[in-house]
């Protein structure tokens, strides 16, 4: 069968996509091996953050949180969308310093957000362990429940026309399209490879590298008991857990769900490529939560699991045509931050495919950076 465009990978990118294409009119079919909203989209937090520690990243983060928030009526309640806001924790006075460097970085991008000493963070997060510096609050972020949203985006897609086969997995790209596993060929003038970790297997020469995680929830607080945590909440190490080299991590990130339970992570390591649970991992987890909110060793884990970040080597993700092969797109590589982005990317992916004007700048995320490495290897 004839499409405009080919989506390989049905997770929270290639639905926005889909749905992005879609609405510009595109007959578009997307492809997914497994479920809809499934591998990275489901194993992860759902953090719609704005991060800035790299201006780039800083760029998309922020136009993606604002696509969210603007579509954030629009989702149905089991997206469990919530304006939480986050707060960055500061330690000590060192990190309060960095936390004032950040907030001139969101100033500067249009980000509102305020510095908070000890005693108003006490105020706000009163579970946070005594004789923390402070830290910084951004309002505007938020958390969505990824399968929910993914699901919705294909939904609205569909609405407009897109097909979604799932089940079954692109064996190889074409000249002029995709061959399935099950003998199938489907043609169209653009594929766009938006499968996260698996990329490689289609476009072998990608810089793509898996970084495994572990999350936990909670169970449920007993009735009246107070919220364990209000905002969403980070301690200021994480971006430099989140972007270290090689190596196994641990960083303080919290949320609180609907539910009252608490979803705690996040480690990161590299070269660890099965789906096991890692008991040491879990532990540094919980000893780490438990530094930052001692009431959470009151609390019982629901379950622990494990996921995959598509990483790249520059920490930014793969947005745009693939030189090496006539047709063929990127999308891919988003690391922790694929739910966050999702919008955004869909938005500067459709703008590159229809030559429209971008809704920011895409050299940063140019797959082009690789192409000519890519090509030697």
């Amino acid at each position: 069968m004839n499409y405009d465009a080919i989506i390989v990978g049905a997770g929270i990118v290639g639905c926005a996509i889909a749905d992005a294409l879609a609405r510009a009119g595109l007959a578009v079919c997307v492809v997914e091996r497994d479920t809809i909203g499934g591998a990275a989209t489901a194993a992860s937090m759902g953090h719609l953050v704005v991060l800035d520690d790299d201006p780039a990243e800083l760029a998309l983060s922020a136009y993606s949180c604002e696509r969210w928030r603007a579509l954030a009526a629009e989702l149905p309640a089991a997206s469990d969308f919530r304006a939480t806001g986050t707060l960055w924790i500061a330690r000590d006075a060192e990190e309060l310093d960095e936390a004032r460097r950040k907030q001139v970085r969101l100033a500067q991008a249009g980000i509102a957000s305020e510095i908070v000493g000890g005693a108003a963070l006490a105020a706000l997060e009163p579970a946070l362990r005594a004789g923390l510096a402070g830290g910084l609050r951004v309002p505007g972020d938020a958390i969505v429940y990824p399968p929910a949203a993914a699901a919705y985006l294909a939904r609205r897609a569909a609405a407009r026309g897109a097909r979604f086969v799932t089940g079954v997995a692109v064996d190889a790209l074409t000249g002029d399209g995709v061959a399935l596993a099950d003998g199938r060929t489907l043609r169209a003038p653009a594929v766009i490879v938006a499968n996260g970790c698996a990329a490689p297997e289609l476009v072998r020469c990608v810089p793509i590298r898996k970084r495994k995680g572990h999350l936990l929830i909670t169970t449920r607080p007993p009735a009246g008991t107070a919220p364990l945590a209000n905002h969403q909440l980070i301690e200021l190490g994480y971006v430099k857990s989140a972007h270290g080299a090689d190596g196994e991590s641990v960083a303080f990130n919290v949320q609180p769900r609907p539910t009252g339970q608490i979803l705690l992570g996040s480690t990161r390591q590299f070269d660890d490529t099965g789906s096991e649970v890692t008991p040491r991992l879990i532990a540094r987890l919980l000893e780490r939560g438990i530094e930052f909110l001692p009431d959470l060793a009151r609390l019982s884990a629901l379950r622990a699991w494990t996921g995959f970040r598509p990483t790249t080597p520059d920490h930014r993700p793969l947005i745009g045509r693939w030189p090496p092969r006539d047709g063929v797109w990127l999308a891919c590589g988003h690391e922790g931050l694929g739910v966050t982005t999702a919008l955004g990317t869909a938005d500067l992916l459709a703008a590159q495919l229809l030559g429209r004007p971008l809704p920011f700048d895409a050299a940063p995320f140019d797959p082009a950076r690789y192409a000519p490495e890519a090509a030697t290897a």
